[in-house]
Formats: structure tokens, C-alpha cells, sequence
């Protein structure tokens, strides 16, 4: 079933989530090993911010939360074409974050030739960021009406093309369900301003989980919990 661009009318309002994020945790140490002191570590880290591309105004607070909207990817996703601003992915739980990035770390063994024989071992954070503004929920009627064309796996003409309408509508972001973890939802952030720390802030809200992923599975382990997917 298609849209409607009348499914704006009502079902456009503010909403909110909290929303788990998981980044490869080698932001943290990636330019220690290159330095002697924290002097020189500073400078460094000065020295690589003023290569990147610059931030929209709007993107401030927490790097984690704004350093997406910073870059336009060589790659497009769900909502977003290629070489066109970032946008923020999270999803509102840390299982179905955990999916969405297995998914990735899948893809990039496949696509990586050196990679198909050999265990691919990484650490990474999960943190957690408010998301406040104005969105619609795609799993919600009427929108879930459209289910298959949200839930597509590869295809992302219609999803993509919902998010550039929802955009001209004033939607901040928008709530949908996650195709790697069925069920759970997730959301998609066009607009920084109405992205946030969360309660007590990001930092506390950090966990580190580990990773193995080879050419036929991937697996995330913390302490007693662990989450696997075969593919």
C-alpha cells in the first residue's frame, strides 16, 4: 500500500524517545599511541578537529550526538541519499542497536576481501541521546499501513523519499521499526536541535560491549549478556 501526504495532518506532533547508539570505541584511543603527553595529545586532537568538515550551527553539545550531522557519507541510508548531510541513528533499545550494527559489521567483512577468512575482534560504545521534537511514528496508524515499504531490507527509494517529504512538513525526526531487530523501534534524527543528552548525561549512560564477527556470524558481549546473529 502507498502513502498519503494527508497522513501528515495529525499525526505530525512532538514526541520523544531515548535512544541507545553504538560507535566503533576506538574514538576514544585512536590518536593516544601516536603521543607522549597529554600536551601533545590536546594539540593533536586540535590539529585533526580543524581538518574535519565544520558543524552545522545547530549541532552542538555532546561530540557523539553532533559528529554525525557533521559529515555527507559516500553511502546512503534508510532516510538519507548518498553524499548528502548525516542524520543520527538510534534505536530504543540496546538489543536492537546491537542489531543494526552487527548488520554493518557483516557488511563490511563481506565487502572486505582480507576479512572473509579471519575473526574481525572490536570494541565499541553504546550510549544513550534524548531525542525531543517535532516526528511522526511509522509504526503507528497511519503510517504502519505502508509497513512493507518501511521495512524494505535494501531498497530505501520510498523510506528516503518519505524522510525528504516529512522534512518539508517540519518533522525533526521520525520513529520506525527496525528491519535487523523486527518489532523493536528506532528513530532517525534530521535536525540537532531536538537531539539532547539524556537524564544524568551521555557519559553515564555509556556501556562497552565487545564484538566478534566473521563471514557467518556476529556476536556482542557484556559481562552476562551476549546477542549473536547468523547470517
Amino acid at each position: 500500500m502507498d502513502w498519503d501526504r494527508t497522513w501528515f495532518e495529525g499525526t505530525l506532533t512532538s514526541r520523544e524517545m531515548l535512544a541507545w547508539r553504538g560507535v566503533e570505541a576506538q574514538h576514544v584511543v585512536s590518536t593516544m599511541r601516536l603521543v607522549d603527553t597529554a600536551a601533545e595529545q590536546d594539540l593533536l586532537e586540535q590539529l585533526l578537529e580543524m581538518s574535519k568538515p565544520t558543524l552545522p550551527p545547530s549541532a552542538t553539545g555532546h561530540y557523539l550526538l553532533s559528529t554525525p550531522f557533521r559529515y555527507s557519507p559516500l553511502h546512503a541510508s534508510r532516510f538519507r541519499p548518498a553524499n548528502t548531510k548525516g542524520q543520527w541513528y538510534g534505536a530504543e533499545s540496546v538489543f536492537a542497536a546491537c542489531a543494526e550494527v552487527a548488520y554493518w559489521r557483516h557488511r563490511f567483512i563481506l565487502d572486505s576481501a582480507g576479512l572473509l577468512s579471519k575473526d574481525l575482534l572490536t570494541e565499541h560504545t553504546f550510549y544513550k541521546g534524548a531525542i525531543d521534537g517535532l516526528a511522526i511514528d511509522l509504526t503507528t496508524p497511519p503510517w504502519s499501513l505502508a509497513r512493507e515499504m518501511w521495512t524494505h531490507g535494501s531498497d530505501y527509494a520510498a523510506t528516503q523519499a518519505l524522510a525528504s517529504a516529512a522534512q518539508t512538513q517540519g518533522a525533526q525526526w521520525l520513529a520506525y521499526e527496525s528491519v535487523r531487530a523486527p518489532g523493536a523501534r528506532c528513530a532517525v534524527v534530521f535536525d540537532p536541535t531536538s537531539l539532547s543528552e539524556p537524564p544524568g548525561g551521555l557519559d553515564r549512560s555509556m556501556q562497552t560491549w565487545h564484538c566478534m564477527a566473521n563471514r557467518d556470524s556476529v556476536r556482542f558481549t557484556r559481562r552476562r549478556e551476549t546477542y549473536q546473529w547468523d547470517f
